[in-house]
C-alpha cells in the first residue's frame, strides 16, 4: 500500500492542496477555542455555546444544497479559491468583539464563515478523486482525514495556551491568514489535461432549474444503498455529536474548571486518538472484505457511543481524557472506511451534490442535537447530558447491523475514479 510520505513526494497536486490544509486547519481551531472560551468567560453557561454552534449550523444546512450544485457546475477549483478569500475576510470580523454587549459579532461571523465553507469542504472531497489515481486514493482519503485530526491535536493544544497567554485577537488574525495560505495552496493545483469542471451535460431544464438537478443527486443517492447507508449513518452519529461539540467546552471550563487549556487539552486528546484511528484504518482498510468492513462499522459505532459516556461520567481528568481518545479513535476507523467507499463509489457528476448533501444532513441533526442539549443544560448536569449523547450516538450501529444482517447493504459497483480523468503525475520530489 502506498505511503503517506511516497504519495506526498509522488503527487505534486496533492502536496499542495495538503499544505494548505495544514495551515488551514490550525488556524480553524485557534477560532473555535478562542470563541468558546470568549462565550463561556461572559455567560458561564453552555446554552450561549449551544448559540453559537446553531448561528454555525443554520448557514451550513442552507449552504450546503447551493454548494453541491455549483460545485457540479462551475469550475471547484476557483469556487474553493472564492471560499478561502471570504473566510478570510470574515475571519476578521471577530476581532470587533470588546466584550458582553457585543455578542452577536460571534454570532454574526460564526454564521457568515460557515456559510462559505461547504463550498471549500465538499470542494476538496469532490476533486480528490480527479488529483489521485485509483492507486492513490484511498491514501489520499486517509492522509486528509489524519491531516484534519492531527491539526485538530495540535491546533487546540497550541490554542489552549496561547490565548491564554496572549489573549484572543492573535487567534483571529491568525486564522484570517490560514485562508490566505489555502487560497495560495489550491491556486497551485494544475491538470496536464482537463479542467477541474465535472464531466457532465447540462439541459436547459438544469441551467433553469438548479433544484431539478439538487433532487437528482438526491435520487442518486436514495438508488444506493451503500450511499444512502453511510449517509444516515453520519446522521445518527450526530444525534450525539452535536451535543459533544458543545459538552468538549462545557467540561473544560465549567466542570474540570481548567480555562482555555482544559477546552484545548480536551479537544486535543480527542485528536489523539482520531489520529490513531485514522492511521489503523488505513492499515486495514485494504485487507478488508466487504462484509468484513460493514461488521467493522458496526463495531467501531458501539465503542464510540460506549467511550463518551464513560468519558462523562469520569471525574478524573485523565481518565477522562482517555476515554475521550478511545470513543474518537473508534469514530476515526469509520469515518476514513465510509469516506474511502463513497470516493470509490460516487461518479465524478453527482460528487459535489452527494458530498454537499451528507454534510447538510449532518449538519442538521448537529443544530437539533446542540439546540437541545443547550437548552438542557439549564435543567441537567453536563454528565447526564453526555450519558444521552453516547447512547444516541451507539445507537446507530444498531441500525447498521439491522441494515447488514438483513441484506440491505449489497456492496455496489466501483464507479468514483475513471481512468481518463485522472491526470498523470509528475516528478518525484525527494
Amino acid at each position: 500500500m502506498l505511503t503517506f510520505r511516497h504519495l506526498l513526494q509522488q503527487n505534486r497536486n496533492y502536496r499542495s492542496i495538503w499544505m494548505g490544509q495544514v495551515v488551514s486547519e490550525i488556524g480553524d481551531h485557534f477560532n473555535n477555542i478562542a470563541v468558546f472560551s470568549l462565550a463561556l468567560q461572559t455567560t458561564r453557561s453552555g446554552l450561549v455555546i449551544s448559540w453559537i454552534m446553531i448561528s454555525r449550523a443554520i448557514p451550513m444546512i442552507l449552504a450546503g444544497p447551493m454548494a453541491g450544485v455549483v460545485l457540479d457546475r462551475l469550475n471547484r477549483k476557483r469556487v474553493m479559491i472564492a471560499s478561502d478569500l471570504v473566510r478570510a475576510a470574515f475571519a476578521l470580523g471577530f476581532l470587533l468583539y470588546h466584550g458582553p454587549q457585543d455578542a452577536w459579532v460571534l454570532y454574526l461571523f460564526s454564521g457568515l464563515t460557515m456559510f462559505a465553507s461547504p463550498f471549500f469542504t465538499s470542494g476538496r472531497s469532490s476533486i480528490l478523486p480527479t488529483i489521485a489515481n485509483s492507486e492513490e486514493l484511498h491514501t489520499a482519503n486517509a492522509l486528509t482525514q489524519t491531516t484534519q485530526w492531527a491539526t485538530l491535536t495540535v491546533g487546540t493544544l497550541l490554542a489552549g495556551g496561547i490565548v491564554t497567554k496572549y489573549g484572543y485577537d492573535r487567534a483571529f488574525l491568525f486564522n484570517a491568514f490560514s485562508f490566505l495560505v489555502s487560497a495560495f495552496a489550491v491556486s497551485r493545483l494544475r491538470l496536464q489535461k482537463g479542467e477541474f469542471i465535472a464531466k457532465r451535460a447540462l439541459t436547459e431544464a438544469d441551467v433553469v432549474r438548479p433544484w431539478h438537478e439538487y433532487t437528482e443527486g438526491l435520487r442518486y443517492m436514495r438508488s444506493v444503498p451503500l450511499v444512502f447507508g453511510i449517509s444516515l449513518i453520519g446522521v445518527g452519529w450526530a444525534t450525539g455529536g452535536g451535543a459533544a461539540q458543545i459538552l468538549f467546552s462545557v467540561f473544560g471550563e465549567l466542570v474540570f474548571h481548567r480555562g482555555p487549556a482544559g477546552i484545548g487539552t480536551i479537544w486535543g486528546f480527542a485528536g489523539i486518538g482520531l489520529l490513531i484511528g485514522g492511521a489503523l484504518a488505513h492499515s486495514m482498510a485494504k485487507r478488508l472484505s466487504f462484509e468484513g468492513y460493514k461488521k467493522t462499522i458496526l463495531v467501531v459505532f458501539l465503542l464510540h457511543g460506549a467511550f463518551y459516556i464513560v468519558f462523562s461520567r469520569m471525574t478524573d481528568f485523565r481518565l477522562a481524557l482517555a476515554a475521550i481518545l478511545v470513543s474518537r479513535l473508534a469514530i476515526a476507523i469509520s469515518s476514513v472506511l465510509n469516506f474511502s467507499k463513497l470516493l470509490h463509489t460516487v461518479p465524478d457528476q453527482y460528487r459535489g451534490r452527494v458530498f454537499a448533501t451528507v454534510e447538510t444532513m449532518v449538519w442538521t441533526t448537529m443544530m437539533i442535537s446542540m439546540m437541545l442539549a443547550g437548552i438542557g443544560s439549564q435543567y441537567y448536569s453536563p454528565r447526564t447530558i453526555g450519558t444521552i449523547a453516547g447512547m444516541l450516538s451507539s445507537s446507530t450501529g444498531l441500525f447498521w447491523a439491522w441494515a447488514h444482517f438483513t441484506g440491505r447493504l449489497p456492496e455496489p459497483a466501483e464507479e468514483g475514479v475513471e481512468e481518463d480523468e485522472v491526470e498523470i503525475h509528475g516528478e518525484a520530489v525527494v
